[in-house]
């Protein structure tokens, strides 16, 4: 398709999506057995369709109901390529400060824009970004999970090894005892060849994460990921200080500003937004980019979101030269197996690599059967 061709955008459809987990995940934040997400549905007048998708976790009616009164009505009748002037359209849908549903919501319509960009013109997202052109992105197995089975938990960070992977995340929470006899645990159980990173999900105190590091530099770790809640940046740059593994954090950033101040004065070593909450591909671009000049690794978080998500997020890595290394979700999530055509990163990894789409744009198709299932239960929730 040439550049002056006639390319408009003629409507933006938002579809809640919910599944049960056919096995529930267990973090410090607590114990889940249902996820949701968003996927949106851009459509052109030349018949490009193009998909992305929202980190709507709870409550995706209220994301779609959102995209299709505040959002869709602004980008109708607009050129989807022009897509830094889109988003910074859509931002004004709103007033106060950017966060929330409204930069997830905008990041599943970003993520679509950039899709059409590519089958525009035939090229995969990574290429359109003129980065790196890495054909294959490091990933690490997610993740052993939390709870009070440390023999399941050793099992499954064997069974991961197993399966190829050199790098593993280990969950881990409260009491500070109990987090350190799973690290150590796991450490034992893998061996000192195999890369380990600690998650807390905003576990812990000042106090309690300087003794948990503790026990992380003791048995080797590569980084402690969220350890604080995100808003304590004193505490962070405290920690920091007191802490030898490095930090890691982001996946609860919406936008720039909000990744910056770590970033910049280098209190995290490793940045880690969430390409479905951090606005999309543009903004998480903008993130990943700011953390390259500032000497900050770049590691997508991918976490229960779903294929697009995931395709995404290679996409970007693929393009930067600050990519660390991205999350490799392996639990059973219908979201990554069953929503498209391509296959979840976990069954397609290959020592501790996964490959980067090809096709143009993201590089799948959508199976709308499976769409209009996972539709059918989240409006079910809501009837």
């Amino acid at each position: 398709m040439r550049e002056g061709d006639a390319h408009r955008i003629t409507e933006v459809i938002a579809h809640p999506l919910t599944h049960r987990l056919p096995a529930p995940t267990q973090t410090s934040w607590g114990r889940y057995d249902r996820v949701s997400i968003m996927l949106v549905e851009v459509r052109t007048d030349t018949g490009i369709i193009g998909f992305g998708e929202s980190l709507a976790r709870f409550a995706p009616c209220a994301y779609a109901e959102l995209v299709e009164t505040a959002l869709a009505p602004r980008l109708i009748g607009r050129d989807p390529r022009h897509i830094g002037a889109n988003w910074a359209l859509m931002r004004r849908a709103l007033s106060g400060r950017a966060g929330g549903m409204l930069i997830e919501a905008i990041a599943g319509i970003d993520i679509a824009l950039w899709d059409i960009a590519g089958k525009a013109s035939g090229q995969p997202i990574w290429r359109l970004l003129q980065g790196e052109g890495t054909p294959a992105v490091p990933v690490y197995a997610a993740s052993v999970g939390w709870g009070d089975d440390d023999r399941a938990a050793e099992e499954e960070a064997v069974d991961f090894v197993g399966r190829g992977f050199t790098s593993l995340k280990v969950k881990i929470g409260a009491p500070v005892i109990a987090a350190c006899r799973r690290i150590e645990r796991i450490r034992a159980a893998v061996g000192d060849r195999v890369e380990l990173t600690a998650d807390a999900n905003w576990a812990y105190d000042l106090d309690c994460a300087i003794a948990v590091g503790q026990a992380l530099a003791r048995n080797g770790y590569t980084w402690f990921e969220e350890p604080l809640r995100p808003e304590d940046e004193d505490g962070y740059r405290a920690l920091h200080r007191r802490c030898e593994v490095p930090l890691a954090a982001g996946e609860s950033n919406y936008t720039l500003d909000q990744a910056a101040p770590l970033v910049t004065d280098q209190t995290l070593s490793v940045l880690q937004p969430n390409i479905t909450r951090s606005g999309g591909i543009t903004e998480t671009l903008r993130m990943a980019r700011l953390a390259a000049a500032h000497g900050v690794a770049y590691a997508p978080h991918v976490g229960m979101s779903g294929i697009v998500c995931e395709a995404a997020s290679l996409h970007v890595a693929a393009a930067m030269p600050n990519t660390r290394i991205m999350e490799c979700p392996c639990s059973a999530n219908l979201f990554k197996s069953e929503l498209a055509d391509l296959a979840p990163g976990a069954a397609r990894a290959e020592g501790g690599m996964l490959a980067v789409p090809e096709g143009p744009g993201l590089g799948l198709e959508i199976n709308r059967d499976a769409l209009l299932r996972m539709k059918a239960l989240a409006l079910e929730e809501v009837a």
